[in-house]
């Protein structure tokens, strides 16, 4: 706290992607710059027969932009690290470039030619070593409304393949880079002056306080990182924004999980909602997703309640039956809706009942 936090000369916002290889032409790879008190403007890939970045063409430009004398501060929209529950699963130190070595030699998704899905389904790497469950959320996530899970894939909103096919581009900027840059806040709550710093950003918390212009959804959450990056360092927001109000246990959880700029320290207070007048008639949600008998649209049939909690908020598990085979699991009654089967559907292990 007694260090003065870095001012910086210019931010990049960048919106990422997890699709495809590393060496893929991708669309939603997007990229934005902004220099002292001017606009965001967007940054191309260098001229070649490729019409948008690759991972690797964004990894080495970071590098090479961050390599020079200018202060900067790096937003990405992917995460950058995993719940400290995985560590504990897998017997890993609770050591942030520790877990980055560790993750790229079971996830290789930086190599060419890998996309994340053939790591998940094991053509490559060994990703069911290294696999973690969708019930796994970072604090920060917990902070976040609306912010899913690193390990929740094939979601609308979802940021698990993003984050899988980025964690290795992390670790190759800070191979090439060393102390030069400072990732946020792993290497500490602080930035020291005139030091360049990559941090997690999530666009949702600004993106809509900027119009959005003639920019597709992928430009305008690279151009929001940025802008709202460089008016936070402008406003003098951006030292309250770095020192989110955490406990003392909770910030050190924080420097292995990694925490999303912007999300404030103290859990959201959760109001009590208006009472309702009486229709006799259950909830919506009792009437449809817990009642027995109604299917999903993935074809999972809720069969009965119990009395066991769940492991979602205040939720109880419900007997689940899949239509297509036959297999019986629990859910959260919160889950319902989205159900897949874990044996037929690829959906997440069962709640025992």
């Amino acid at each position: 706290m007694t260090e003065p936090v870095a001012s910086f000369s210019r931010t990049i916002g960048i919106d990422y992607s997890g699709a495809e290889t590393a060496n893929s032409s991708l669309k939603g790879l997007r990229v934005y710059i902004a220099i002292g008190n001017e606009a965001p403007a967007e940054v191309l890939p260098p001229p070649s027969p490729k019409k948008y970045w690759t991972r690797r063409g964004i990894a080495e430009w970071l590098v090479e932009r961050l390599a020079e004398d200018i202060p900067t501060v790096v937003g990405i929209d992917h995460g950058f690290s995993f719940p400290l529950r995985y560590c504990e699963v897998y017997g890993l130190e609770p050591d942030w470039p520790g877990f980055l070595e560790d993750f790229q030699r079971h996830w290789p998704t930086d190599t060419d030619h890998i996309y994340v899905d053939f790591v998940r389904n094991g053509a490559v790497g060994n990703g069911a070593a290294r696999e973690g469950s969708s019930r796994w959320r970072r604090l920060t996530e917990e902070r976040s409304p609306g912010a899913k899970s690193v390990f929740q894939f094939d979601v609308q909103g979802s940021v698990a393949k993003s984050t899988h096919a980025g964690i290795p581009w992390l670790r190759f900027i800070r191979q090439a880079l060393g102390d030069r840059v400072h990732f946020w806040p792993f290497d500490g709550w602080e930035i020291p002056g005139g030091k360049s710093v990559v941090l997690e950003a999530y666009p949702k918390l600004w993106s809509s306080a900027f119009p959005a212009e003639d920019r597709t959804a992928d430009q305008h959450d690279a151009y929001s990182i940025a802008a709202s990056l460089a008016q936070a360092g402008v406003d003098g927001s951006l030292m309250e924004t770095l020192q989110p109000k955490l406990t003392a246990s909770e910030a050190a959880v924080a420097q292995v999980e990694g925490w999303i700029l912007g999300v404030l320290g103290e859990a959201p207070r959760k109001e009590k909602p208006p009472a309702k007048q009486s229709t006799g008639r259950a909830p919506r949600s009792d009437r449809k997703t817990t009642t027995p008998g109604y299917v999903n649209r993935n074809g999972q049939e809720v069969l009965r309640g119990t009395d066991i909690p769940g492991n979602d908020n205040n939720q109880v598990v419900y007997v689940m039956r899949c239509k297509a085979c036959d297999n019986r699991y629990g859910a959260n009654g919160s889950d319902i809706w989205q159900r897949r089967c874990p044996a037929c559907g690829g959906g997440a292990s069962g709640l025992e009942f």
